[in-house]
């Protein structure tokens, strides 16, 4: 299952208000970059027979099934670096990450 920082749970509520809908942050992986894998993020506008959801302070977080499988025992957080602010995946299923951060490699 998938851990929620408080600090992720606080940005995506306050995305969820400024956008005025949607029922949470959608979470996923993508076959994409040049390490195998890219997390895919987007706003949840509903929840399918597919997918789990996990809560954390009244905040969903929606992932299909097929993204837990790679993602599962993951910590979600939002950290704030100087003037740059993300959402950072610590995937203890990722054995590497290109130069640039945006793409993974798995163990299995």
């Amino acid at each position: 299952m998938i851990t929620v920082t408080e600090s992720a749970a606080n940005r995506i509520r306050d995305m969820i208000a400024k956008r005025g809908s949607g029922v949470g942050l959608r979470v996923g992986v993508t076959e994409s970059g040049c390490s195998g894998y890219k997390y895919a993020l987007d706003y949840a506008e509903s929840v399918t027979d597919d997918d789990i959801v996990i809560e954390r302070d009244d905040v969903k977080v929606v992932v299909d099934k097929k993204s837990m499988e790679i993602i599962d025992d993951t910590e979600l957080d939002f950290v704030k670096e100087g003037l740059n602010q993300s959402f950072k995946f610590n995937n203890p299923n990722a054995v590497s990450e290109c130069g640039c951060g945006e793409s993974f490699s798995l163990t299995k």
